[in-house]
């Protein structure tokens, strides 16, 4: 046991629960240290289930018991398949203490499962910390900071709270494009002058929110792309740059159509259909058009005569000495009239180009339904042109009908002829080609079922190295923190020592397993010996009884000596079964002394007596708690009085007052 207890401590140690030094054996553990063991392993081994559960018991009896039974609950979830309750953690036992113990050790977390549900890697420890810590937080209920109590306080950060906003950040790796070399000016750019990541944001609020962003960005575009190329690229056969720049003027061309159909008026986009033209540019200048000429020169004479009505108004100009002694008022009178006139020339020219632009829309709509009837009317036109030219041929076979029918006769007969030996040359032809294009199409079928293997088969590949490089990497962290621990395991303890204690376990075993196995044998070997010696007894009583009742119906000194052997024999038997009682007496009486001791170390007197003090100190809590209950209660009686229960502090009489 000694070295079960070793390992136990070892392993409690490990998961953070502060054993002092002189405890090496389950029997040193308090009723504390062994509460605050099994919460931390149930924290470690499902922190669902530990979180909520303290490390220390409450001094009141009644939250003892609640905690108790809480802790037992969490066990039997686990699997724990002995017998547990409030009364192993408050009265402990060292054998159910050792047992609940050896099942939690069990249950912890090992390499495979560290490496899989846990971080991994140098800072494991403080993840799983950090972890912890968030889980407890979350566990909480939030409470806005002016609305929380003292231990809210405590628990729950009363720090300033910033909303998510995010700003777009500059980083060195996402500028450059993949396959391009990046230019000697942007790597000097980001070198000398490119502010840093925690400076680049306007607030330092924004700093991790903008960061976050940024990550998560790139990781779903680099997920989108990965699940594209596996899904759609590998099965266009192209290289990804290749498919890349495919995508990219796919989606210019469709931007192209886009601002063309939305450029275009309604009208003549129904009836021209879209342009035939991939330049976006000459699109736009066809769009953009140029004004009539008529309407500039119109719009030159009218600016024209408003500049030529306003220099008439103004009058011939003064002199310069006479515009020297002009006032500043007169000046900025004659600006006014003159801002005054242009905003009128303004708001006149902009309402001559709304209407000149109402009038190009009326005119577009009116050139296209022209444009559709005269279409209309060529087609009309070419049908009837058809049909005369057939009348015309009808009516000039007419005079010679006789002679043009035999004609007409002839070359039917010689057409269905011709028609009859290109079907047999067709068919000549015909038969080798089908089977070419059969055979071509297995070829086609089968390279078409062998690429699809092979696509699948890359597809396998792919996600076997996937999967290969993340276990590589998980091995790599594994490893990494394996060193780590390795690093700061104490050095003193040497791996031979415990080698060598392992080999003296093994051989103890071993030599209780002999003596255990040379008992046995002994043990068989004389049963043995006592069923024979048992036999030959019987054997033996049976045949001198017979020789003697042959000879007692004759004599009667023989007829004693048979009686004589007959009391021997119940003698003899009677004895036999004495020590068999005796033996069996003795191996109740040794399971009893062994009850005796095991009653001892589970210290039942010590722990009877401790279930009194507790119960009498329920009890008291229980009868403090009625008390207040009574002394708060207050009734209502009929006629509109108010009574209350009273009961003494130190008596056990009550009384009711009547209350005014």
């Amino acid at each position: 046991m000694e070295e079960v207890d070793k390992i136990l401590i070892h392993a409690l140690k490990q998961v953070g629960t502060a054993l002092p030094e002189e405890a090496l054996g389950v029997k040193q553990l308090s009723g504390e240290l062994v509460v605050e063991a099994v919460v931390r392993c149930l924290r470690v081994i499902e922190p669902g289930l530990g979180s909520p559960l303290p490390t220390a018991l409450p001094p009141g009896m009644s939250a003892r018991f609640r905690v108790g039974m809480s802790l037992a609950q969490a066990c039997q979830d686990l699997g724990y398949k002995g017998e547990i309750g409030y009364q192993t953690f408050l009265y402990s036992n060292e054998p159910e203490i050792r047992s609940l113990l050896m099942f939690l050790v069990e249950k912890l977390p090992r390499e495979r499962s560290e490496a899989s549900d846990q971080p991994t890697g140098k800072p494991a420890v403080l993840q799983r910390a950090i972890a912890a810590a968030i889980k407890a937080q979350l566990g909480l209920p939030w409470l806005p900071p002016h609305c929380r109590l003292p231990l809210h306080a405590e628990t729950q950060s009363p720090g300033a709270l910033h909303s998510f906003h995010v700003q777009p950040l500059s980083l060195p790796h996402c500028t450059k494009a993949p396959g391009q070399k990046q230019l000697q000016e942007v790597d000097d750019y980001q070198r000398d002058f490119l502010p840093p990541v925690t400076a680049q944001p306007s607030h330092h609020a924004s700093v991790v929110a903008s960061i976050l962003e940024q990550h998560t960005a790139e990781l779903s575009a680099a997920q989108e792309w990965d699940s594209e190329w596996n899904s759609q690229g590998l099965l266009s056969r192209l290289t990804p740059q290749e498919y890349r720049s495919r995508k990219v003027s796919r989606l210019r061309r469709r931007i192209e159509d886009q601002l063309r159909s939305a450029a275009l008026p309604p009208a003549e986009s129904s009836s021209w259909g879209p342009r035939s033209t991939s330049d976006l540019s000459e699109m736009l200048q066809a769009f953009r058009g140029s004004a009539p000429s008529d309407h500039m020169l119109t719009k030159g004479a009218h600016i024209q005569k408003v500049t030529f009505t306003q220099q008439a108004a103004a009058g011939p100009s003064p002199s310069p000495p006479a515009a020297a002694h002009q006032s500043e008022g007169d000046v900025q009178q004659r600006q006014q009239d003159e801002q005054r006139c242009l905003q009128q020339l303004l708001q006149h020219l902009s309402t001559d180009v709304d209407q000149l632009a109402t009038d190009m829309r009326h005119m577009s709509v009116t050139n296209a339904q022209v444009l559709d009837e005269l279409k209309q009317r060529d087609r009309e036109n070419s049908e009837n042109k058809d049909k005369m030219q057939v009348k015309k041929k009808t009516i000039d076979l007419l005079p010679d009908m006789d002679n043009n029918l035999l004609k007409l006769q002839a070359l039917v007969e010689a057409s269905a002829k011709r028609v009859v030996s290109l079907a047999s040359q067709w068919e000549k032809h015909r038969a080798p080609l089908i089977d070419e294009h059969r055979r071509l199409k297995e070829i086609c079928s089968h390279q078409d079922l062998e690429s699809t293997r092979k696509l699948s088969d890359i597809k396998s590949l792919h996600d076997k190295i996937r999967v290969s490089s993340e276990e590589a990497k998980k091995k790599e962290e594994l490893y990494k923190q394996l060193l780590t621990e390795l690093e700061n395991l104490p050095q003193d303890a040497s791996r031979s020592a415990y080698t060598q204690r392992i080999l003296e376990i093994v051989s103890n075993i071993k030599k209780q397993k002999e003596e255990i196995t040379k008992i046995l044998s002994d043990t068989k070997d004389l049963q043995k010996e006592i069923n024979s010696l048992t036999g030959k007894l019987d054997r033996t009583f049976a045949v001198t009884d017979e020789l003697v009742f042959k000879d007692a119906k004759k004599d009667e000194s023989v007829r004693k000596s048979y009686k004589y052997l007959a009391a021997l024999h119940e003698n003899c038997h009677q004895l036999i079964q004495t020590i068999e009682d005796t033996g069996t007496i003795l191996r109740e009486i040794r399971d009893l002394e062994e009850q005796i001791e095991t009653e001892n170390v589970s210290k039942t007197v010590a722990n009877l007596q401790r279930i009194q003090e507790d119960h009498q100190a329920l009890r008291q809590e229980n009868s403090a708690l009625a008390a207040k209950l009574l002394c708060s209660t207050e009734w209502m009686w009929p006629g509109n009085d108010v009574a209350r229960y009273r009961c003494g502090p130190a008596t056990s009489t009550c009384s009711w007052n009547q209350l005014e």
